[in-house]
């Protein structure tokens, strides 16, 4: 039986069939790679443009620039439309493109704080509450989210509620000034008159004459 000796001429048949394909495949990734480069310096453009417009006070023009590249899958788009829209008054829709970036962050604390806004100008407290509590089981160290419960709580006049969130945000921050105040005038309203009065004092060494910490220590018997 006769023995096939592969030759130059074959490994080099060989080499054209297996590296063609190989060559084309290449040359398609490179097209996409530049394809989506020009796509991300073209958003990235769009953005500088919506920062610019948004400083001249154009929110409608600096929407209607990313509204050009807009992608519903884009969380940072999203994020950046919420805000915009809310700052045109247009609630709604900001809370479309809040809960939009929300879902596709889910573990994000920002646009959680965006989704905030525009709820909180609908007086919708009770679902603020709601996200300020998944952002706790998050970080439940965030002073802000603790101060901003605690305070929703005081106006409410939900004191006893309103204590755990404030006395975390002192017991972080032991000498802010804010945290200070709004927890001396909860265990003021508490009835709890030795740790108002002490909260008071130290709010006057932050802030010496303010007047919300006099008016409280007039009030202490």
């Amino acid at each position: 039986m006769e023995i096939l000796i592969p030759t130059l001429f074959h490994f080099a048949r060989f080499k054209q069939i297996l590296f063609k394909p190989l060559k084309y495949a290449l040359l398609v990734i490179a097209f996409l790679l530049v394809g989506q480069t020009m796509a991300q310096e073209k958003i990235i453009n769009a953005f500088k443009q919506s920062y610019d417009l948004e400083k001249t006070g154009d929110f409608k023009a600096a929407a209607d620039r990313l509204k050009t590249v807009y992608q519903a899958d884009g969380y940072e788009i999203n994020l950046r439309m919420g805000w915009l829209s809310f700052q045109r008054g247009q609630l709604k829709e900001s809370i479309d493109y809040y809960q939009k970036a929300v879902n596709l962050k889910p573990y994000a604390i920002e646009p959680k704080l965006g989704l905030v806004l525009p709820l909180s100008r609908q007086g919708e407290w009770n679902k603020i509450i709601q996200i300020y509590q998944k952002i706790l089981q998050t970080d439940p160290q965030n002073s802000l989210v603790n101060y901003r419960l605690g305070l929703i709580y005081y106006n409410q006049g939900n004191y006893d509620k309103a204590d755990p969130y404030i006395e975390k945000v002192v017991n972080l921050y032991p000498f802010d000034y804010d945290g200070l105040l709004l927890l001396a005038w909860n265990k003021l309203s508490l009835q709890q008159n030795r740790e108002s009065k002490v909260l008071f004092q130290k709010v006057l060494m932050n802030n010496p004459g303010d007047e919300s910490a006099l008016e409280g220590l007039k009030l202490i018997k």
